[in-house]
This record gives C-alpha cells, sequence and structure tokens, in this order.
C-alpha cells in the first residue's frame, strides 16, 4: 500500500500501529492477513485531526453524524471471521470513517460499501483515493437495500446494528455465504448468519455494542 504521504511522525507512525497489534495478539487476533493490514493502514487519517493523537488507542471513536469508528479489535474481529470463508466479493454496509473498508480491501477481491450518510461517505472516499485504494466501489444509499445490481456477495459485513436483519440483504447472500453482523437493540450479539438455499443459519459471537441499523438516506 502506497504510504509515501500518510508516514510520518509521532503518534501516526507505523512503529504506534506494530504497538496496536501487539494489543490485538494479546486478545487472540491470530490470522496474520487481518494483523498486517492493520499494522499497514493509517487509522489516523480517518479521524478527525483533533482526535488523531487517540488513533491508536483500541476505542471506538466519534466521527459525527452521531456517528463512530469501531474499536480496532472489533474491526479486527470481524475482519477475522469474515475473512475465514476466503470470500472473493465482500458488501460492506456503514462506510462510516472508511477504516473497516480499507481493511476489509486488503484481504478480500472487491468490496462493495454503503454509507446512508453523504457527508461521511464524502470523507470515506477522499481517503481511499489520497491512500491509494483502488478495489473500493461505494455507493450513497440505504444499507437496508444493500447492493442488488451487484448481488450476490460471497459476503456481507454490517457496521451498525439492526434489530432484525432486513430480508433484501440475506437474498444478496450467495447460497453457502456468510453474514457478520451485530444483531440486537438494547442487547446486541455479533452473529455469523449462513445461508443454506433458503435457509438462513445463525451463529452467536460475542456481545457487542453498535450504533443503531437505521432506515433511509442523509444528504
Amino acid at each position: 500500500m502506497p504510504e509515501q504521504s500518510i508516514e510520518g511522525i509521532g503518534m501516526t507512525s507505523r512503529r504506534t500501529r506494530l504497538r496496536l497489534v501487539q494489543r490485538l495478539r494479546d486478545k487472540d487476533i491470530a490470522d496474520e492477513r487481518v494483523l498486517d493490514a492493520i499494522a499497514d493502514t493509517p487509522r489516523h487519517i480517518f479521524l478527525d485531526e483533533a482526535l488523531s493523537h487517540r488513533a491508536y488507542e483500541d476505542t471506538a471513536l466519534p466521527i459525527g453524524h452521531n456517528q463512530t469508528i469501531s474499536q480496532p479489535y472489533i474491526v479486527a474481529r470481524m475482519t477475522e471471521l469474515l475473512v475465514q470463508h476466503q470470500p472473493r466479493r465482500v458488501l460492506e454496509l456503514g462506510t462510516g470513517s472508511g477504516y473497516q473498508a480499507a481493511i476489509l480491501s486488503q484481504v478480500v477481491d472487491e468490496l462493495y460499501t454503503v454509507e446512508r450518510i453523504s457527508p461521511l461517505l464524502n470523507k470515506a472516499r477522499q481517503r481511499f483515493e489520497r491512500i491509494g485504494y483502488r478495489n473500493i466501489y461505494s455507493r450513497h444509499a440505504d444499507g437496508g437495500i444493500g447492493w442488488p445490481e451487484q448481488a450476490p456477495f460471497d459476503a456481507i459485513m454490517v457496521t451498525a446494528a439492526p434489530k432484525e436483519i432486513p430480508l433484501e440483504l440475506l437474498r444478496q447472500l450467495k447460497d453457502g455465504g456468510k453474514m457478520i453482523v451485530p444483531l440486537g437493540d438494547v442487547q446486541q450479539n455479533l452473529t455469523i448468519v449462513t445461508r443454506r438455499g433458503e435457509q438462513f443459519l445463525k451463529d452467536v459471537i460475542e456481545p457487542v455494542m453498535f450504533v443503531p441499523f437505521l432506515p433511509g438516506v442523509v444528504r
């Protein structure tokens, strides 16, 4: 990944990212592809400058519009669960800052990402261009609709919590495909949904806390 214009100084250096990677190893993140992506991705670029000094803490941080950039552990955990199944074409719902998309783009062939809040998507697109990602395709749309024109997908990652998964999204999974989703309202659980024909099997992984999955778009 090109880093000439982003590598640098103090709390934004690669050495700082490697310390984060070690903390993730200590929390049992083991997939080297995921850890390499975390090490290679400048998380500070995905935050407003006022928060960039906190970029490599293992914590969620605000990005405006009542949204957050997810805790690095959660990003790594969801990515690790997804790449176990070696998906090639992946749909992400909830681009947000663009950080999760940046990580995913390094471990899959094609990433399609949908964001409902236009200002967030515009910033994310600028970051993708700045860093040089070429396999991320983005769209401003209601996440509940997904991206049917590009379906079916080998895997879908949802980065906000629906109370129930929209049927339209389930239909965009390939047979045998996996969806990684934080499911629930007050109590949420990271869940893997596997498509088997017209059946969708759920496997609960661990408790999480995400912003709610909301309908509609914001201009």
